[in-house]
């Protein structure tokens, strides 16, 4: 599972929350470096992992993207282990030299995507834009820089085999087809960015219903807007 590799080229860096993020230009644009500075990249998401996440806690990413949750959570807290799941191969240096450069040594990026079972490697579609990368052939004629094979594995037999603590959930969308397959009950916490503009009420619904299975429930002190948390046990007050 493990897809991490070591860093090749050394690059400025921008500061972002306390970490220290790549200026690599595969990976970086203008936007993001503007985000980054503004302490506005992925900030609810953010927020609601430095509230939930204890020390040493097992985390299980799912969308590790540039690894910026993953650092962040290794930087500011305690944990165990981090375990980030990305499924864009060419991410997987950009993580590595960002976890370097800011001393971190409990993430380990697994290039793989997770499923209701373990099955075929899936053809993922890597373009120019990482955000725009996906398991989708066609993204409003965006051109295709590669494709790449990628590991698929069961969603429950990683948690099984991982132990996870809390997780964290930003897949653009599958949240609703991956969710509802959790049967894992070993969760004290979950944070889970939606995306209602994809899934509609009805994924909502179903993410909703995912969690409450396995016995999570909504915590609305700890969510803002579309990204929502989940914990075993909470205070009315």
């Amino acid at each position: 599972m493990d897809g991490s590799a070591t860093p090749q080229t050394e690059f400025k860096m921008v500061k972002s929350r306390g970490i220290l993020v790549p200026r690599d230009p595969a990976v970086m644009t203008a936007k993001l470096r503007r985000k980054l500075r503004m302490n506005a990249y992925e900030a609810k998401e953010a927020q609601a992992v430095l509230r939930c996440v204890a020390k040493g806690d097992t985390v299980l990413e799912l969308g590790g993207g540039i690894g910026y949750i993953s650092t962040l959570i290794a930087k500011k807290r305690a944990v165990k282990a981090v375990h980030s799941f990305e499924a864009n191969p060419h991410l997987a240096p950009f993580h590595a030299q960002m976890h370097a450069a800011n001393g971190v040594t409990t993430v380990t990026t697994h290039n793989a995507l997770l499923a209701a079972r373990k099955g075929k490697p899936q053809p993922f579609y890597v373009r120019e834009d990482f955000l725009a990368s996906s398991l989708e052939e066609k993204v409003n004629g965006m051109p295709v820089k590669s494709v790449e094979d990628v590991e698929v594995l069961g969603l429950n037999a990683v948690c099984n085999e991982l132990k996870p603590d809390i997780l964290v959930c930003d897949i653009e969308g599958a949240e609703a087809d991956l969710l509802p397959n959790l049967k894992y009950k070993g969760l004290r916490g979950a944070i889970i960015e939606l995306h209602p503009q994809w899934i509609g009420a009805q994924g909502v619904r179903a993410v909703f219903d995912a969690m409450h299975a396995v016995g999570l429930a909504y915590y609305p002190q700890w969510s803002d807007q579309k990204v929502v948390c989940f914990r075993a046990e909470w205070a009315t007050k």
